[in-house]
């Protein structure tokens, strides 16, 4: 039955001798090294789980690509050792990016390679041609992502008729990313016979419901619990000032110096700051983000695994699924917006038994949130400060007395080169030098502010002697200093720098200049003294007294707060002479309504109101009676008489009058010169006015012998 998952947990790990695996699976293990299975590959690999679905808890980098292996061996050999000849797929096995299938094939490559197993993929951003011609030569287990495996479905180049295992790796990203469709529509055209495992790292009720959706008498198996879901991962809280967190970021990269190391932001702007910042200090960076393409994404992951790029700052969706090796250090520019971001984010590092750090940088504004969000997280971070110059320096030092080219064996020329250039400059500039050269590879460390710090407000040069003006314009025309400012400016030649204080008051408005500046500025306004029109200016003989801004009025021209309201008072209110509690009581609860007339009638009875009297039959309004007598009989106001005797304009209709025949023949014509006779005539056509000639067109039997026409006419070409 669907929905019904059983709880189990992992126990400590077991070497691999005691597990139930096939002979060649376990020398595959051995020869990579695996004398121990995690808790993921042992709890999957349970006898008892055999045949059963599976919705399991694992942490990023547990091993869990290993584990599913384990766990759909059996499903897929049975009581075989080995593979038969490839044919239809097995097992399908679902990835959210296509880094994170690739490396799934190339896992599952190693393990299986003994039993014979031929595996296929199919992602997005490869050739769909090649995909469908290795599915044709037949494939055990596909590896693929959801839309590319959807379109293979869809094409019916990949059958799933004899599917007997679907793993979902990582399935609340894929969900997060927006699969689910592509999902479902895999799920349903598997056979009703097969398992589905899926690999979460986190159970949110869209995986939950997915599984009780898809899933048959399913397993619940969680490996992560408090005390070992961050066991590997180091958790820094870095406080820093609000104008040091670009620098905070370059001091951990340079004081950690990792191989690999990624910077998370939440923005594809920030990525692209970051990305040139980090670059002009010396650092090879690459980027990830949402508008990258496929070959770019496959480029920039390329440089990180070669060595060619230290650092990568990417947003989370665009790092989703991505494995980079030796990755020791996370760091965290804007702060996750929730705990499975964070989970996802640090899983990066800290993954198969090695140690890694997840630094968050916390700003003074942040630090409330920051403590919150590893509340919920359940984790616990070491709150510290970014690494200092000095600290850097030191731990530069420590690097490079502890390379390896100390303890090298000097060869013959070298020996001799390096006896000559002792013997030219000396062990301290020889020391000296070296030291330079290695420093000249690394950026200077940044010197940092105390975490508590607050930006310096800058504080206004003093103006110096200045002379006051007064201008003829006020709050009362709506003055403001950002438009008197550049009027001033345009009209007077009055540079910005000699411009002090703009106060605009009720009528007027205050005008600070420098003295260099004061003449000159009277001067350009002429005799009449007018900035503008209707803005005269007149000048002082003191600094003016400001007083107290004006309150604003209110729309009714009325004097008062904001919004025309009065001022608050807080004195004493006169709240008036106190009434008396009425004796009535309350409605009993569940008490009947009482009808409209009982309670007028009560009313009246208490003498608030009289009482109510109901109209006669005779007074009520009814369609065929009329509505009670009129107030009066009717008298007009005086005896209607006409204005006068209505007499017609004519007689009458005038007699029928037979108008006179038509004359016989041609009308007259017309005397005079016709309309338009004055004016000229247009040019007409050549020859227009030779009457001889016809303007017809020649008939088709006109010409020499019977041309055919229609559709079945000769193209002619024109003359």
């Amino acid at each position: 039955m669907r929905g019904q998952i059983a709880p189990m947990r992992a126990n400590a790990p077991t070497t691999t001798d005691h597990l139930n695996m096939t002979r060649l699976i376990n020398e595959a293990l051995a020869e990579r090294g695996y004398d121990t299975l995690t808790p993921v590959q042992e709890a999957v690999s349970d006898p008892d789980l055999a045949g059963r679905d599976l919705l399991v808890s694992a942490q990023t980098g547990s091993g869990k690509t290993v584990g599913f292996g384990l766990a759909i061996a059996p499903t897929l050999l049975g009581e075989d050792e080995e593979f038969g000849p490839a044919g239809l797929p097995l097992a399908l096995v679902v990835a959210p990016t296509r880094e994170l299938a690739m490396q799934v094939k190339r896992e599952l490559i190693w393990l299986f390679g003994k039993t014979g197993a031929r595996l296929a993929s199919c992602v997005g951003g490869m050739d769909m041609r090649d995909e469908r011609r290795a599915l044709e030569r037949g494939a055990h287990i596909v590896v693929g992502t959801p839309g590319r495996l959807r379109d293979h479905i869809q094409r019916g180049s990949l059958d799933m008729s004899e599917l007997r295992a679907i793993v979902l790796d990582e399935a609340d990203e894929m969900l997060d990313l927006g699969f689910r469709e592509d999902l479902e529509f895999m799920l349903e055209e598997a056979p009703e016979e097969r398992r589905i495992l899926l690999f979460s790292a986190t159970v949110p009720p869209t995986i939950a419901k997915l599984a009780e959706q898809y899933q048959n008498d399913a397993a619940r198996v969680n490996t992560i619990t408090g005390a070992t879901q961050h066991a590997d991962i180091a958790y820094q809280a870095i406080r820093v000032a609000q104008t040091d967190t670009e620098n905070a970021i370059f001091n951990l990269l340079r004081f950690h110096d990792s191989e690999n190391a990624i910077v998370f932001a939440n923005t594809r702007a920030q990525v692209a700051h970051l990305t040139a910042r980090l670059s002009n200090r010396g650092l090879n960076v690459v980027s990830l983000s949402g508008e990258l393409s496929q070959n770019e994404r496959t480029h920039a992951l390329q440089a990180m695994r070669d060595g060619r790029a230290q650092v990568c700052v990417a947003t989370d969706v665009a790092a989703r699924g991505i494995d980079l090796p030796n990755l020791d250090l996370v760091i965290h520019a804007d702060l996750p917006k929730n705990t499975e971001s964070l989970t996802h984010r640090s899983g990066r590092t800290g993954r198969a038994g090695r140690k890694g750090i997840s630094a968050l940088i916390v700003p003074p504004r942040d630090v409330k949130k920051t403590e919150r969000l590893l509340g919920w997280a359940k984790t616990t971070a070491e709150w510290t400060t970014a690494p200092s110059a000095d600290d850097i320096h030191a731990k530069d030092e420590e690097r490079l007395l502890a390379d390896p080219v100390w303890t090298e064996p000097v060869t013959e020329a070298q020996a001799a080169f390096a006896e000559k250039v002792l013997a030219q400059y000396g062990a301290e500039a020889v020391a000296a030098a070296y030291l330079r050269l290695f420093q000249s590879r690394q950026g200077a460390p940044e010197d940092l502010l105390p975490p508590d710090t607050k930006p310096e407000r800058k504080e206004r040069k003093p103006f110096g002697p200045s002379k006051w003006f007064a201008l003829s314009v006020g709050q009362a025309e709506k003055a403001e200093a950002r438009w008197l400012l550049p009027l001033i400016m345009r009209a007077s030649g009055v540079d910005k720098a000699d411009i002090g204080a703009i106060r605009v008051q009720g009528a007027e408005t205050y005008l600070e200049l420098t003295e260099k500046s004061a003449d000159g500025f009277l001067s350009s306004l002429g005799a009449d003294g007018e900035l503008d029109e209707g803005i005269k200016v007149r000048a002082l003989d003191a600094a003016p007294e400001l007083g107290p801004r004006p309150k604003p009025e209110r729309r009714d021209g009325k004097p008062g707060g904001r919004d025309g309201k009065p001022p608050f008072n807080k004195g004493p209110r006169d709240r008036g002479e106190r009434k008396e509690r009425s004796d009535d009581k309350p409605r009993e609860h569940g008490a009947a309504k009482r009808k409209f007339d009982d309670k007028r009638r009560a009313q009246a009875e208490d003498g608030a109101t009289t009482a109510y009297k109901p109209r006669k039959t005779s007074d009520r309004k009814d369609d065929d009676k009329p509505r009670g007598k009129p107030k009066g009989e009717f008298k007009p106001k005086g005896e209607f008489k006409p204005k006068g005797e209505f007499k017609p304009k004519g007689d009458g209709k005038k007699p029928y009058k037979p108008k006179g025949a038509k004359p016989s023949g041609d009308r007259p014509a017309p005397k005079g010169k016709p309309a338009g006779a004055s004016k000229p005539k247009p040019a007409g056509k050549p020859g227009a006015g030779d009457t001889s000639k016809s303007f017809r067109k020649p008939r088709a039997s006109a010409v020499k012998g019977k041309q055919p026409r229609g559709a079945n006419a000769t193209p002619r070409r024109k003359p």
